[in-house]
């Protein structure tokens, strides 16, 4: 009789922690929102992303390389919108390296900036007959495209710059129009360089420049908040973001220190950093989708960007919940 009674007892102590642990679990998962990555049904990388009309525009290159390939394989860039930053809709593919006569492929890191109504998205890619990547411009009349290209050749080659002796060194442009109306291009690879643009945004306005930036390796990005200006830029490898500032586009830049940790599953980073509806955000990717993630089938994310006081940054958190309904 003693033992039937331990074992009852057992049993209802072992029921009723199970149950515990079952309503545990399920209020646990009930309450799981993971936003991030933003795009889970394609690989995607190299954020862009502007506001019009209302509307976040996001850029990115499609990650396209099959289970078994360790290699970047990218043939397109796609564009999606969101009114809240939480929810995405993907639009027609707007462009790809075909598009450019010129071109040979890759559709590497590019941005996208409005001016006058028109809709200039600065792209790399591999260059038909010129050796290595190139900087080329497409040009819209909607964010959407359908987009063409504007000039009918490169704006930037690899033999116009003659900083490094890689082949890859003009990728990741950025475009910046200042306060006064006068836009700016960056780019580069182990060297940041930039240069003025005409009014007609299709053409260079002089030299080639360079700024000095410590461990520089990618993926320049220019914004402004207030007198600032921020020069965030992909550091060392594997890619942290880290960032530069100054009260002059064209510097002096005063280093600042790491905004962005590695993303332990991707070796490059790229992000883009917007203001919209009065909060500030920061774009990025890493190789978080399982289990075929990584550094050549990377994902977008989307999470807060908070200033201190006296202007400089705080250090960006990934996580996995994201932008969340507010």
């Amino acid at each position: 009789m003693k033992k039937i009674f331990i074992l009852l007892v057992a049993a209802f102590i072992g029921f009723a922690c199970g149950s515990g642990k079952e309503k545990t679990t399920s209020s646990a998962h009930e309450n799981l929102n993971f936003n991030n990555p933003i795009i889970t049904d394609k690989y995607t990388a190299d954020a862009a992303a502007i506001v019009h009309n209302d509307k976040v525009y996001l850029y990115a290159g499609h990650d396209q390389a099959p289970n078994d390939v360790n290699a970047y394989r990218m043939h397109e860039w796609l564009v999606y919108s969101s009114e809240d930053m939480v929810h995405w809709q993907e639009h027609p593919v707007p462009l790809k390296p075909t598009d450019f006569k010129w071109a040979s492929g890759s559709a590497w890191a590019s941005e996208v900036i409005e001016k006058s109504g028109k809709f200039y998205w600065y792209v790399t890619v591999e260059h038909g007959s010129i050796h290595g990547k190139a900087i080329g411009v497409a040009v819209a009349d909607s964010p959407t495209g359908p987009f063409k290209d504007a000039i009918g050749k490169a704006l930037i080659t690899n033999n116009m710059t003659t900083h490094t002796n890689i082949s890859w060194d003009d990728i990741d442009p950025t475009v910046w129009i200042d306060d006064d109306g006068q836009a700016y291009i960056f780019w580069g690879n182990t060297v940041c360089k930039y240069a003025k643009l005409k009014d007609n945004m299709i053409e260079l306005d002089g030299p080639i420049m360079t700024v000095d930036l410590p461990n520089f390796t990618e993926a320049p990005f220019i914004h402004k908040k207030g007198d600032w200006y921020y020069l965030s830029y992909a550091y060392q490898f594997p890619e942290k973001i880290a960032y530069a500032m100054s009260k002059s586009i064209n510097g002096p830049w005063e280093f600042k220190g790491i905004l962005n940790e590695v993303a332990g599953n991707s070796n490059t980073n790229h992000q883009a950093i917007i203001e919209f509806k009065g909060k500030d955000y920061f774009i990025y990717h890493n190789g978080s989708i399982p289990t075929h993630g990584g550094s050549f089938r990377r994902s977008v994310c989307v999470d807060r960007l908070y200033y201190n006081e006296d202007g400089t940054l705080k250090r960006v958190i990934m996580t996995s919940e994201g932008i969340q309904n507010q």
